[in-house]
């Protein structure tokens, strides 16, 4: 009786590590997807400050 009961009780630590390994998959994927977004709006408004600067400077030229 003491096997089955040793092995039930492993399997349930195994599932719990298992759990909390999920978890942690989430909050850092989580994080991630922020970090992504975050990266994203900055290229997005770089891109944005580069075709002002770009029309400026082509404006400038023509008039010379």
């Amino acid at each position: 009786m003491f096997w089955p009961m040793f092995a039930i009780a492993v399997g349930f630590l195994g599932l719990l590590v298992l759990g909390v390994f999920a978890v942690k998959v989430f909050v850092e994927a989580e994080r991630l997807g922020r970090q992504v977004t975050d990266s994203a709006r900055r290229i997005s408004r770089a891109a944005e400050d580069l075709e002002h600067a770009a029309t400026s400077t082509a404006r400038s030229a023509e008039s010379l």
